[in-house]
């Protein structure tokens, strides 16, 4: 999804420069002026538009660690039953 986000700057801000409403880069560095000018661009709006996914992702890790620590447990409780 942020791949996405940055190829939809990406071409926009490509689209702007094209018709001169933003600079060109010096020289041969049109390209990667647009590609750093995507990437500044694009991060805030990654960060602001995918909240929701990275809460989700963040849930789904935080149950599967939580599921892992209590298995644990519970062998570290069997042994500790059976050594006795």
């Amino acid at each position: 999804m942020r791949l996405g986000v940055f190829a939809g700057c990406f071409l926009v801000l490509w689209g702007l420069v094209y018709l001169r409403v933003l600079p060109r880069g010096l020289g041969d560095s049109n390209l990667l002026w647009v590609l750093v000018l995507s990437v500044v661009v694009s991060a805030p709006l990654s960060f602001v538009l995918l909240r929701r996914q990275r809460e989700a992702m963040s849930e789904q890790i935080v149950t599967k660690v939580d599921r892992a620590k209590s298995r644990l447990e519970a062998n570290r409780s069997q042994e500790d039953g059976v050594v006795q």
